[in-house]
């Protein structure tokens, strides 16, 4: 009778043992969920047209929802100021910057993190454009024309295509017999195709979707200058985000494979093979072209 008690007594410590350790885990799992933030608020800038962003990041935002285990959910924004103020007022948790826009954020917030570029973005370019009837064949040749930026806030429409103008020698402001912004890379190409405008600078990366989706007639519209490279594209994140999301989102993203044919697709949408880990210093010649630009202080 003695022993029997003794097993007894060893089965229900063993039992309480148990259940102990599995109430801790569930603790565990409840204090992890209340760090996080039940839905992931993820979007970009609106570098092309909103139906078309709809289309890139909605299977981003799938891909995301399912690595996580939390709900994801895209918002589109109405201009690139936006997507800065959404994450500096915490409405925004996740944003696809470019290098400018990631810096202004980061000056805005203090502690944005950049978590993965696509490997392009550590050496992207912008493209100017123009019609062969222009008579436009330098950056020399654009002084007294018009002339089309996309938006105020973009790295490879504004940016870039500004500070390298300044650098050889042509102000914006003295030298165009006018410019404007159109707001987005697309906008800008049918600007210069329609005549609209003498000339413009754009991304590379839409630049080419665009001939290859024949959105633009490369007869009626040239490349005419590309920029020096520069750094620009990234996902960022809140700074006050939980570090182990954080890393999880930056884990998913890096561990998608252009060889596995449902990776590829969310890569093809990004134009890109592969993302790579950045840090905060990688926008420092970014911050420095914007001080020199007068579009930064």
């Amino acid at each position: 009778m003695i022993g029997a008690c003794t097993v007894t007594r060893r089965v229900i410590r063993h039992a309480l043992f148990v259940i102990g350790v599995a109430v801790t885990i569930f603790g565990l799992r409840i204090a992890a969920w209340s760090d996080i933030s039940k839905e992931l608020r993820v979007s970009a800038i609106p570098d092309e047209n909103p139906t078309e962003l709809v289309r890139i990041y909605t299977p981003f935002v799938e891909y995301l929802s399912k690595e996580l285990g939390i709900p994801v959910r895209y918002y589109n924004v109405v201009d690139y100021a936006a997507t800065v103020e959404g994450m500096a007022a915490k409405k925004l948790d996740m944003v696809w910057y470019g290098g400018f826009t990631f810096v202004q954020t980061r000056k805005r917030t203090g502690d944005a993190i950049p978590l993965v570029s696509r490997e392009e973005d550590l050496k992207f370019h912008s493209k100017f454009i123009t019609r062969p009837e222009t008579g436009i064949k330098s950056l020399a040749d654009l002084k007294g024309k018009t002339f089309s930026f996309g938006s105020v806030s973009s790295t490879s429409g504004h940016l870039m295509p500004r500070y390298f103008l300044l650098q050889n020698g042509i102000n914006p402001e003295k030298d165009f017999a006018k410019f404007s912004f159109s707001g987005a890379h697309d906008a800008t190409a049918l600007w210069v195709e329609s005549g609209k405008v003498d000339a413009g600078a754009l991304n590379e990366a839409v630049w080419e979707k665009l001939v290859q989706t024949k959105k633009v007639n490369p007869g009626k519209v040239k490349v005419f200058w590309t920029t020096p490279p520069f750094v620009d594209y990234v996902w960022a994140v809140r700074g006050d985000l939980d570090k182990r999301l954080v890393e999880r989102i930056a884990s998913a993203l890096l561990k998608l494979d252009g060889k596995k044919p449902e990776d590829k697709q969310l890569l093809d949408l990004h134009r890109t093979k592969k993302y790579v880990r950045v840090k905060a210093e990688d926008f420092r010649p970014v911050e420095a072209a914007a001080i020199a630009a007068g579009l930064l202080k």
